[in-house]
């Protein structure tokens, strides 16, 4: 599940005004984790400053460090302290901003979110920015601060005690190549075989799916054994409360399908020491459901009848940064997208800027919109219905991955979406 946030920025600018530089120039072969916490209400919102640390070696991009590949509805920019240079960017959605639109938070109820993030370690110090935008691309929060790499409190991880890790796919060095964690949750030391397996069965789904699957030799896929105190996860409307690895639940903002962690930092504690870019969770249940969050994780259940499926739709999101593309009747999202703004995300419009989305793609005479009586002739069109709102919002194609579990492929214009962002961090 991610909401649509807009941004004031056209993606194909996204681009503009990068110059190319070495990443030797400015990094050392590590990682910065950079920890934050996310606090606030509808009024007022602000980011603070957790916790930094240093990991062994970068699994990132090495190129276009400067520039963004999509906007998000949040940034980070890292700057050189000594000239102003910007010399990283990186962009993110939160689940602190989804609980923004919801009830809860209107009646100004305070609450903080952990966010962890990844960044190259610069050789000198660095002046890093974070900023949150609000659904119409307005600056919700924004916090600065120095990072110092002969800073003593920089805490070193991931050097002993590494978790336990098979290897699903290696298709070359972490330099080269994507890297994909798989983690376990919800399953107890006994039941880590069962795990792999599951791993397993996400792997192959995943890729059999393009353009993943055409593109699989850029990839490499962990397995990640993090064991539990409890077998299955929590399901608060049932009153069922375990002790998992990350301590996820069902019901996240009193939507029962929605499964999440607020644990972000044991995440990636449980990384330490390993190669990983991108997240993905599997949850020891056959309860449906599942999340997925843009750079932050994807999570679903792995023994529901639908588990290929939602496991693709969700690193859809927290891979590629596509929106849903269903809408649904007074859930906790309807109607959250505004329609007088373009969205962000690559396969959903508001035709307030079509040009930047996929209008290149339509076959000439497509209608706008298009009828759903007309999806045979038109397999890319112009789609009433999407991003939880059924007027004012079009999808691309009749049907997609994106929009139901019974649809075997992503639709073309997500796949092209997707194939760029590979290209992106690959290239």
């Amino acid at each position: 599940m991610k909401k649509a946030i807009v941004s004031l920025l056209l993606v194909c600018t996204a681009f503009a005004g990068a110059y190319a530089q070495r990443f030797t120039d400015y990094f050392s072969d590590k990682t910065l984790r950079a920890d934050y916490l996310f606090t606030g209400n509808v009024s007022r919102q602000e980011i603070c400053v957790d916790q930094l640390s240093v990991l062994p070696g970068w699994a990132g991009r090495r190129h276009h460090l400067a520039e963004l590949p999509l906007q998000g509805d949040g940034q980070i920019v890292m700057k050189d302290k000594a000239d102003g240079t910007v010399i990283y960017k990186h962009s993110f959605s939160s689940l602190f901003q989804e609980w923004l639109d919801t009830e809860e938070a209107e009646r100004n109820v305070s609450k903080a979110f952990e966010n962890t993030f990844l960044m190259p370690f610069p050789l000198r110090p660095a002046e890093v920015e974070v900023t949150l935008f609000d659904s119409r691309g307005n600056v919700q929060a924004r916090a600065v601060h120095v990072v110092d790499p002969s800073d003593i409190l920089i805490q070193k991880k991931g050097l002993s005690h590494v978790t336990p890790h098979k290897y699903l796919l290696r298709s070359g060095s972490a330099e080269h190549c994507i890297d994909v964690a798989i983690l376990a949750e919800g399953y107890t030391e006994g039941e880590m075989e069962e795990f792999l397996r599951d791993a397993a069965v996400a792997c192959e789904s995943l890729f059999g799916h393009e353009p993943f699957k055409s593109m699989k030799s850029r990839f490499n896929v962990v397995a990640v054994c993090s064991p539990s105190t409890d077998s299955g996860v929590s399901l608060p409307r049932l009153g069922e409360w375990r002790h998992t690895a990350f301590s996820s639940h069902f019901s996240t903002f009193y939507s029962d399908r929605y499964l999440t962690t607020s644990q972000v930092k044991r995440l990636h504690d449980a990384l330490a020491g390993i190669p990983y870019e991108h997240i993905i969770v599997l949850a020891n249940t056959d309860e449906y459901g599942g999340g997925g969050i843009y750079n932050s994780y994807t999570l679903t259940t792995a023994h529901h009848a639908l588990f290929r499926p939602v496991v693709v739709h969700e690193f859809g999101h927290s891979f590629g940064g596509l929106a849903d593309e269903y809408f649904y009747e007074d859930d906790i999202m309807t109607d959250t997208c505004p329609l007088d703004v373009e969205p962000w995300e690559q396969n959903v419009t508001t035709l307030v800027d079509f040009d930047s989305k996929w209008k290149s793609m339509l076959e000439e005479g497509t209608p706008i919109p298009t009828s759903p009586l007309s999806q045979q002739q038109y397999p890319v069109g112009v789609y009433e219905g999407g991003n939880y709102s059924a007027k004012g919002v079009y999808r691309p194609s009749y049907n997609c991955r994106m929009r139901t579990n019974e649809y075997p492929a992503f639709c073309p214009v997500c796949q092209k979406a997707l194939e760029r962002l590979i290209v992106f961090y690959t290239e």
